[in-house]
């Protein structure tokens, strides 16, 4: 079985059926052929995947039998598709088998879904996801040695329990993003293996691996999430603003074309539809190749390469260049004396524009920003276009804008405090990234606006992709609160005063010689993991308080690991760090 490079937009997750209206252009068709191709080649993958992601708690062997029941349907379909099971929808198909497993549904508590039918069930299977994924047992790990044996002797067995391992732990990320995954998976174990230096070979370009992962899990339940709990206008005002960036010499009538095409894809995506999230995201990258001359002259190349390539492309390609007659401001927003009637006529198209222009002539800017500027100008119309002189009111509009992104350069996050109830694996991840995100943007030029993209995905998976998320009443706000003002209103949050630590444990604060083996990453956890217990066990302390016995911690962890003997060093000292 061969596994194809996919990134992006291109989510080929199952195979079609007749269910699809069959394409009749020349290039349409060889795009079909191309997908079917890709999925028939994949569908052990895929069904691993999907299972894995559905029923994170089912066990290897079950998925095993599954995989079987899908390949042989996939092989009575292929030889003849007049078969009255072969007009179904593909990922119906999938759970009318899974909840036809015996016992599974009773097993695994996803009965429920299966009394349940079509976009009803598709629906419960996704909300029966879980995030959190501490439930599983620890990633299971090999030594070098064995892992390239176990490559070298079984390949394909390696790759179907790495992407059954992955895939239950990230249950939101598209089949796609974990196909690629496992294809630099393979091309590390392939290529380590014949290295001497294993250990170092595999630690080294793993790391890559795992940020890709993580880059693309954050970005796909992000916009999915507000999807969710915003609706398709906010995913519609996003894509606006990330559009004109990307490509500023746009016709307005064409961005909104590409617009719809990219929010349905989402829509499709997000709630499980797998037909039309094909059907879709085909669509989309059609659309953006037909019009590249009046799109951008940065995707040509991309658009020549073949389907699962040219996704990757197009999403990696530069933000075209600034077109040279496009103004540095546009004064139709500010300066009209119609600016509160054309508003009226149309509210929504009147706001894309602004959108738009506005987004088009800002590529430095994030897209939390834009979208918060975008809601300042909304309440100053709404405001000046009540006056007795609106024009003299919405004039000064460019200063209301500038003040609020200078005020916006300030972070302040203390996510134990503020939502403690998550687990402390969830909260040390979320740390992890938002540190990443400074780290990463700040040797850029577009440095704050990198560092609120970062960020502000960091929110999203802080307040998940389900509805019924909950955490506290002052988080729960936040994640529901208007979508561009959603980092503001986290960074307003205070310490959650409903919280009840749990009992003192002196297990806290106890240490043993095992933490002056770890390696620098190991060690950065274990200590992350200390100051989340810690904040979570004295809640009540101040910033400064909980500082000073974090404090002691590390003076306590320097001077036993000096030691001649660590372990009779923490015995000692380890009381004392509490007090």
């Amino acid at each position: 079985m061969k596994l194809l490079k996919l990134t992006g937009f291109i989510f080929f997750l199952f195979f079609l059926t007749e269910s699809l209206t069959l394409p009749t252009q020349p290039r349409d068709i060889e795009n079909f052929n191309s997908t079917q191709k890709f999925i028939e080649d994949n569908i052990e993958y895929i069904t691993i995947i999907a299972f894995a992601q559905y029923v994170q708690e089912a066990t290897f062997e079950e998925m095993e039998k599954l995989v079987k029941d899908m390949v042989e349907y996939k092989d009575r379909c292929m030889a003849d598709k007049t078969l009255p099971e072969c007009s179904k929808l593909p990922n119906n198909v999938l759970q009318e088998k899974i909840c036809a497993m015996e016992g599974l549904p009773q097993k695994h508590n996803f009965s429920h879904c299966c009394s349940k039918v079509d976009a009803q069930r598709r629906l419960c299977f996704f909300y029966n996801k879980k995030s959190d994924v501490g439930f599983l047992p620890p990633f299971p790990t090999l030594d070098p040695e064995e892992k390239c044996q176990a490559y070298e002797s079984n390949r394909e067995s390696l790759l179907n329990h790495f992407l059954y391992e992955v895939a239950r732990r990230n249950p939101f990320v598209f089949a796609p993003t974990l196909l690629t995954v496992a294809v630099h998976f393979e091309e590390v174990a392939k290529s380590c293996c014949e290295e001497q230096n294993k250990v170092n070979c595999l630690q080294t370009r793993a790391i890559p691996v795992t940020q890709y992962l993580k880059a693309f899990s954050s970005y796909q339940k992000h916009v999915c999430g507000a999807l969710l709990k915003f609706g398709t206008k906010v995913v519609h005002f996003i894509y606006i603003a990330i559009l004109s960036q990307k490509f500023p010499k746009i016709e307005f009538k064409e961005l909104i074309s590409l617009v719809e095409d990219v929010s349905s894809n989402y829509d499709g995506c997000c709630e499980g539809d797998v037909v039309q999230c094909i059907r879709d995201t085909s669509k989309v990258m059609n659309h953006i190749c037909s019009k590249q001359d009046s799109i951008s002259s940065k995707i040509k190349e991309c658009c020549e390469k073949k389907i699962p390539e040219r996704g990757q492309c197009i999403i990696n390609s530069n933000k075209d260049d600034r077109p040279k007659d496009l103004s540095l401001r546009e004064g139709k927003f500010t300066d009209s004396e119609n600016v509160c009637q054309e508003r009226d006529a149309d509210p929504d198209t009147f706001f894309a524009k602004f959108t738009f222009e506005y987004s088009r002539r800002h590529p430095d800017l994030s897209i939390p920003e834009l979208l918060r500027i975008v809601q300042i100008y909304k309440d100053l119309l709404r405001n000046c276009c009540n006056t007795e002189n609106p024009p003299g009111c919405y004039r000064y509009a460019t200063n209301s804008m500038r003040q609020l992104r200078k005020a916006s350069r300030c972070y302040l996050i203390r996510l134990t405090k503020i939502a403690p109830q998550l687990s402390t694996e969830e909260l040390v991840s979320l740390g992890e990234k938002m540190v990443t995100a400074f780290t990463t943007c700040c040797t850029l030029s577009e440095e704050f606006a990198c560092v609120d993209n970062l960020a502000d995905l960091v929110f999203g998976e802080l307040c998940g992709v389900n509805e019924n998320r909950t955490i506290n009443p002052a988080v729960d706000h936040c994640c529901k609160t208007n979508f561009a003002f959603r980092r503001p209103c986290f960074e307003s949050l205070k310490a959650d005063k409903t919280y009840v630590p749990p009992p003192f444990s002196q297990d806290l604060f106890t240490f043993h010689a095992d933490m002056c083996q770890s390696q620098n990453e190991e060690l950065q956890r274990k200590t992350d993991r200390f100051l989340v217990n810690l904040v979570k066990l004295k809640h009540e302390l101040t910033d400064e308080e909980l500082q000073s016995l974090f404090t002691n911690f590390a003076n306590v962890v320097d001077k036993c690991c000096k030691a001649e003997s660590p372990e009779v060093c923490f015995n000692e000292e380890s009381p004392k760090i509490g007090n």
